[in-house]
């Protein structure tokens, strides 16, 4: 079997098993909260992975997005929908704005540009009367899918967030593999080359910016439909951080390695708790119920051990694991 079509059947064994997930007694807000992070990563990993352009403004995007998804549902009593759409356009435009100062600049400079904004706009957040300061905006109402659909039902709402989170995915997919991701392919690989070959390389960067921000948009005004609320912790860099520990810890440059990542850090900030409590019950050891209390420390600890013996993420090295075993069967 091809490498390919062991893709589509992995592919194909993840979406069965996100279908029956709820049926076989998953959380639906929770596996909904993990598939808004996915995407978010998935985003990010089109950006950096392909483009080979480091954001730490991630989060600018992602929680920029959220208040206005969730004010223009709360406040303006727009259908849900409609504040999905708004959300990823005013993703994309404050992508466009940082894109076009970021490309204008190599290598830190460039990462320490996305850096600065995005604080700014956390600031604006933390100070603008419409987010709710530092009680974030609360009580974002579900509505109803193009006004026939209850979405205050968690399982419908899965499902509406499943469709949405492998819409886009599948835009990323065809994106990576079009001429345009080719494009993004070369710059990353050698972008005096691309130049070269007469490639206005500014110009793809950019567009690879926008279109990276307006899916991190979407991922975090969907988080906000789900959840019913917006909080600055959606903005603050430390979400920027973890995107990045998300698509690190699943493999850079891969389309799985996003979803792996974003499944291990998600599982351990909020199961570790659990994790614990049933270690301090197998062992006796009564520290083990600390976990909990210490999930920076956990996820840490995970990024260490990914760096120093899995350094192209979890699915990259299956991949190249994939890879030898091709080339020695040969």
């Amino acid at each position: 079997m091809t490498f390919h079509r062991i893709s589509i059947l992995g592919y194909g064994l993840l979406l069965v098993g996100l279908l029956l997930a709820p049926l076989l007694g998953a959380y639906p807000v929770f596996m909904m909260t993990l598939l808004c992070f996915a995407l978010f990563a998935s985003a990010f990993n089109l950006l950096l992975g392909y483009t080979g352009m480091l954001s730490f403004g991630h989060a600018a995007f992602f929680g920029g997005a959220a208040y206005v998804a969730g004010h223009a549902i709360k406040v303006w009593g727009l259908t849900p929908e409609v504040g999905l759409l708004l959300g990823t356009a005013s993703g994309a435009v404050l992508g466009l704005i940082m894109g076009y100062l970021a490309i204008r600049r190599q290598g830190i400079y460039s990462t320490m540009i996305t850096l600065a904004l995005a604080q700014m706009l956390f600031f604006v957040c933390l100070q603008a009367p419409f987010t709710g300061g530092e009680d974030g905006l609360q009580g974002v109402p579900r509505g109803k899918l193009f006004g026939l659909l209850d979405l205050q039902s968690d399982l419908l709402m899965y499902y509406v967030a499943l469709a949405v989170v492998v819409a886009a995915f599948l835009l990323i997919v065809r994106t990576i593999h079009s001429p345009f991701g080719q494009v993004l392919k070369a710059i990353k690989e050698n972008e005096p080359r691309a130049i070269s070959l007469g490639y206005d390389t500014n110009r793809f960067k950019l567009l690879a910016f926008v279109l990276s921000a307006a899916l991190a948009g979407l991922a975090g005004s969907l988080k906000t439909l789900v959840l019913g609320f917006a909080t600055l912790s959606d903005v603050h860099w430390s979400a920027s951080g973890h995107v990045v520990l998300m698509t690190l810890v699943g493999g850079l440059g891969t389309l799985a390695g996003p979803l792996a990542g974003s499944t291990v850090v998600v599982l351990v900030e909020n199961k570790i708790g659990e994790l614990g409590y049933f270690l301090a019950r197998l062992t006796g050891v009564e520290w083990f119920q600390t976990l909990g209390e210490s999930v920076s420390i956990v996820t840490g600890l995970i990024f260490v051990v990914c760096v120093l013996a899995f350094r192209r993420g979890i699915m990259g090295e299956f991949v190249a694991w994939v890879t030898r075993r091709r080339a020695a069967a040969k």
